[in-house]
């Protein structure tokens, strides 16, 4: 079975989720304190990311950071 993307936009119960460890990957943008969303981390993942970013007439850049858990925060710039 093909992985399929998902990012889940910022909300309380998708907080929750990171919180327990459900999601492998915080999205976050350098301008905002709150999370944009999660995501697991996929190759599917990250084409929606360049996909969205190409609908904003923009390219993305994600810079990472990996947390002592395994976990990740995306930093995702838009450039252009």
């Amino acid at each position: 079975m093909l992985g399929v993307a998902m990012i889940h936009p910022y909300d309380n119960a998708a907080q929750t989720r990171w919180d327990r460890g459900d999601f492998k990957v915080q999205l976050n943008l350098p301008e905002n304190s709150r999370p944009m969303g999660f995501c697991d981390g996929t190759p599917e993942d990250l084409a929606e990311l360049r996909s969205m970013a190409e609908a904003e007439s923009t390219s993305v850049t994600i810079e990472v950071k990996v947390l002592k858990t395994g976990r990740e925060i995306w930093t995702l710039r838009g450039t252009g």
